[in-house]
């Protein structure tokens, strides 16, 4: 266990390095997340007259009009657009960085606008996927919720490099999932180790944030009666808890980078040791 979380920490700390190296590579999460609020600000009247909110909420998919569902689908691809997009600027980018050169944000988004169409493609396929999986679990039992997780899980380990091979490979999206896929068996055993562990760490760091600033709050709100004192740090929990979102989406997408070329050249860069890199795949 200690090891692992050795291992996990060693993988932070070389996917740090690049950030570091690159501080201007956390711009493409922050344009994907705003690009989400602008696109779910669009959505957001219409859905709520559609009716889509209510069904949601009482879990009634399969009840809503075919208006209201094209408006959702429409809703999935065009975050699905905005995501992949930013996402493959910042993997062409972080590409560029493990060759050795010295990228700018405006090599990143030249590399996702010259593959637009492939990105365009395979956002309405994820979106598609997710939609069907989303209206099968609403109408499934526990089970059967069980089943199209476990599904969900699949579609996303074999989905894992399909942005690195868009960018690098220059494959459509059909032929990116299954080059993505296969490189996924090539390396098969523990299966993306790194990038969950990335996600973990930054769970914990955002967990002892949040008891660090809310439980001196809570002391001081029951013993001084100041239920005021939870609003400052309920704010600075927040933007916490944004920024670490931001620098561990960066570092997902710098791994992810490192993972495709270790798969395909045996070499993640000079900031990754290929035992690390190895290590998301196979386990010990």
């Amino acid at each position: 266990m200690f090891q692992r979380l050795g291992n996990s920490w060693a993988l932070v700390k070389a996917s740090a390095s690049v950030l570091q190296a690159d501080k201007e590579l956390i711009i493409f999460p922050i344009i994907s997340s705003i690009g989400v609020l602008v696109v779910s600000a669009s959505f957001a009247l219409p859905m709520f007259f559609g009716g889509l909110f209510d069904a949601m909420v009482g879990g009634r998919l399969g009840d809503v009009r075919i208006a209201t569902i094209i408006i959702a689908f429409l809703f999935y691809f065009s975050q699905y657009i905005v995501i992949v997009f930013s996402n493959a600027a910042l993997i062409g980018a972080a590409m560029i960085r493990l060759a050795g050169g010295d990228p700018t944000v405006s090599d990143g988004f030249r590399i996702a606008f010259s593959h637009i169409g492939s990105i365009i493609g395979y956002a309405l396929i994820a979106s598609t996927v997710g939609m069907l999986l989303r209206a099968i679990s609403s109408r499934s039992d526990t089970l059967g919720r069980i089943a199209v997780s476990l599904v969900g899980l699949a579609w996303n380990l074999a989905t894992f490099l399909v942005v690195p091979v868009l960018v690098v490979e220059g494959q459509g999206p059909l032929e990116s999932i299954r080059r993505s896929a296969s490189l996924l068996k090539r390396t098969w055993g523990e299966q993306i180790a790194g990038n969950l562990s990335i996600g973990l760490i930054f769970g914990l760091i955002s967990f002892g944030l949040a008891v660090v600033l809310i439980a001196p709050a809570a002391y001081v709100a029951a013993n001084f009666n100041q239920p005021l004192v939870f609003v400052p740090a309920v704010l600075v929990l927040i933007l916490a808890i944004v920024l670490i979102s931001l620098i561990s989406s960066t570092l997902q997408g710098i791994y992810a980078a490192a993972v495709y070329r270790f798969a395909t050249d045996g070499d993640a860069g000079p900031f990754f040791r290929p035992e690390l890199v190895q290590g998301a795949f196979r386990g010990n």
